[in-house]
């Protein structure tokens, strides 16, 4: 275990808590200080995983813990707003799995809470800290993709159902944060569609098309209900075209020199299109376990009071895409403006 330094205190050891225990507890300068989980069966794996650790089953003894520095809250998102919101008037800094609320006037309150108590609120957009989304966004910043045209995703799997909200806040998040963090803007407008097989639960199924000003369009598509398990992203570039799988063992990211060049050619109606087929490549990638970059980098910023990479104003633009992906599932797929709260 680490030598003491920032005092953590993590509310939910359920599903993704364990995880995020684990690579706090061994990052340089944290501990794993407390744990709260309604369960007493999580807790007492959490106990003997962690045996220095307070556990309990009252989230309040931790976000009122006066030795306590910092929160995790892994928690569903209809609960996030109150203890983020507790946590930080009792002036921890906090970071909060996705999305990091369930309203954008919920989230922009808590930003607003955080700049006034000069604390860090992060969210856990885990993906952005992956080697492969870290090599895209690389080759995005040096010009060597070009002017983005698009991204394309299909992120599905059988399981695991929420019950407090549709796939889209479950799956498409993690899609969302990426092609944000890529290309840098909201979009305008989003359609979206979707369907619920099982009666008085949130869709299961669903399609979100997101367009923006500068000729950028996103495409998500995500399943709880399919046979395979697919997480495969589409780029595409003006000079080069990228796929990101990330259930690939090695090759994650495969760059592709491809596209096309259209012109006209003077006093002609038709079309010059002409199609360039290069090298494929595969680069070397930075193997580090996404949660412990992460967790070092929350750990950073905390000492540095710098702001984090997947910082609260950022989190809170995708929960307005959502909110209007929400609107527009209930029209059938009529376009929605997006709130733009960046």
């Amino acid at each position: 275990m680490s030598a003491p330094g920032i005092r953590i205190g993590l509310i939910g050891y359920g599903y993704w808590g364990p995880n995020l225990a684990r690579n706090f507890n061994e990052t340089p300068g944290a501990c794993i200080a407390a744990i709260s989980d309604l369960s007493k069966d999580r807790l007492a794996l959490a106990k003997a995983r962690y045996p220095n650790a307070e556990v309990t089953t009252e989230h309040d003894r931790v976000l009122g813990d006066p030795k306590i520095d910092a929160v995790i809250i892994a928690t569903p998102v209809t609960t996030h707003y109150p203890l983020v919101k507790r946590a930080l008037e009792n002036g921890k800094h906090v970071l909060v799995t996705k999305p990091i609320t369930s309203k954008v006037s919920e989230g922009s309150e808590l930003c607003n809470l955080a700049e006034k108590k000069g604390l860090v609120l992060m969210v856990d957009h885990t993906f952005i800290f992956t080697g492969a989304v870290k090599k895209i966004k690389q080759l995005v910043e040096d010009g060597s993709v070009g002017p983005l045209y698009y991204y394309d995703s299909v992120r599905i799997n059988l399981g695991l159902f929420q019950h407090d909200v549709n796939v889209l806040w479950d799956l498409a998040v993690h899609d969302l944060s990426i092609m944000q963090y890529l290309h840098g803007a909201l979009p305008n407008e989003v359609s979206a569609t979707g369907i619920s097989h099982f009666a008085k639960q949130p869709e299961n199924v669903a399609y979100l098309t997101c367009f923006f000003s500068d000729n950028f369009i996103a495409h998500l598509h995500v399943n709880w209900l399919a046979p395979v398990k697919i997480r495969r992203t589409l780029i595409g570039g003006e000079r080069q075209m990228i796929v990101y799988d990330d259930l690939e063992p090695d090759e994650k990211v495969k760059i592709y020199d491809k596209g096309v060049d259209v012109k006209t050619r003077e006093g002609a109606y038709q079309l010059l299109v002409s199609y360039r087929a290069g090298d494929m490549r595969a680069p070397q990638l930075d193997r580090k376990e996404a949660l412990a970059v992460e967790a070092a980098h929350f750990v950073e910023c905390i000492n540095k009071k710098a702001k984090p990479i997947t910082d609260a104003p950022s989190a809170v633009g995708l929960v307005g895409i959502l909110e209007a992906a929400n609107e527009s599932l209930k029209g059938g797929g009529r376009p929605v403006k997006v709130q733009q709260v960046l």
